[in-house]
């Protein structure tokens, strides 16, 4: 299947200064992919490129058989039929919510811009707001005017830059799911830009993670998290810390807390350095476990609790355990490794 959307080789340049380098992806119809990674990383500069409001110095963008952008070729933002949704909303405060919603609606009677509008807030679930002005709204209301109006022309691809930064952390988890569903259920193709995880793992089919200008991994939520491609993806992603081990056979590393083995198997010589990833939840309470562990911090968050963990060698590590698991400050606790999805990475000291 041919992708409707295709960067190829795209690079970006802010006074010589390179700001994406070689970046290629493709997106298939009906997609929702986002680009994730830390500020400064690139992942805007890409986005912007695609709406049409960057120069690409090298490489092209293509949409279906239109090409967009090149160094000699650049189509006008307003005539590539994307839809964008901004950080800051950008609602016009002077005009109504179907006004908002219809402003991109060129060459329609009032009638049919007004029913368009109308079915928009419907998909959204603003049925009967449409008579309100932005102030009137919360920050979450907004933001779903925001997304109607830019699904209201019926664009190829809708592209979100940041969307729920402005929105507290409830909010921000619950509208997360809430466009998700929207665009799948529209069958929508989008491409969302954020460095907050939690976002990406919420709306995407398929995550970018970038770095330096660079899509370190591109890969399924679950896979960046259990299969990192390399040090900077598992350093990134989720919490962790780096054990440092022996490999003993291809699936397993000897640690300072004992031989531990997984689902991944390795081709580097037997006896090699290396250095485990140890995830929160590879640590599970276990009393009748003989590794034993001392309690030195600890972060309450809910059904959970987050806890730094000092091993008998003096090493430090992350453990979540259920809530009711709850441990005092220099408390002995038993635990048992559960590093089903082994991750190591060549030794670095």
């Amino acid at each position: 299947m041919k992708p409707l959307l295709e960067l190829k080789d795209i690079e970006c340049r802010y006074d010589d200064r390179p700001a994406v380098r070689g970046l290629s992806m493709h997106v298939n119809e009906g997609d929702i992919i986002c680009l994730l990674g830390p500020s400064g990383c690139g992942k805007t500069t890409v986005l912007r490129a695609i709406a049409g409001f960057e120069q690409i110095h090298a490489g092209s963008i293509t949409l279906g058989e239109k090409p967009l952008s090149s160094p000699s070729v650049s189509v006008p933002p307003h005539k590539r039929n994307l839809g964008m949704v901004f950080q800051d909303y950008a609602l016009f405060p002077h005009m109504t919510v179907c006004q908002n919603v219809s402003f991109g609606l060129r060459g329609l009677s009032k009638i049919a811009m007004k029913t368009i509008s109308e079915d928009m807030l419907e998909v959204v679930g603003l049925a009967g707001f449409g008579h309100r002005y932005p102030h009137e709204l919360s920050g979450g209301q907004q933001q779903r005017v925001a997304l109607a109006r830019a699904l209201a022309p019926n664009p190829d691809v809708i592209l979100l830059d940041e969307p729920f930064s402005n929105l507290d952390v409830e909010l921000r988890e619950r509208l997360s799911i809430d466009v998700r569903n929207i665009l799948k259920g529209q069958g929508i193709t989008a491409i969302l830009v954020t460095h907050d995880q939690n976002e990406a793992f919420a709306i995407g089919d398929q995550i970018g993670v970038m770095h330096e200008g660079r899509i370190m991994q591109w890969d399924t939520p679950y896979n960046l998290y259990h299969e990192p491609a390399n040090r900077f993806v598992a350093d990134f992603i989720g919490q962790g810390v780096f054990l440092p081990g022996e490999l003993i056979a291809p699936d397993t590393v000897k640690t300072e807390i004992g031989s531990i083995s997984g689902n991944r198997a390795y081709e580097w010589p037997q006896g090699s350095k290396v250095d485990l990833l140890l995830r929160p939840d590879d640590i599970v309470p276990d009393s009748n476990s003989p590794l034993i562990a001392k309690v030195i911090n600890k972060a309450f968050k809910g059904a959970e609790i987050m806890y730094t963990l000092q091993l008998p060698t003096g090493s430090r590590i992350l453990s979540m355990f259920p809530s009711h698991h709850d441990h005092s400050l220099g408390e002995d606790v038993a635990i048992r490794i559960a590093a089903d999805h082994m991750v190591a990475f060549p030794h670095e000291a």
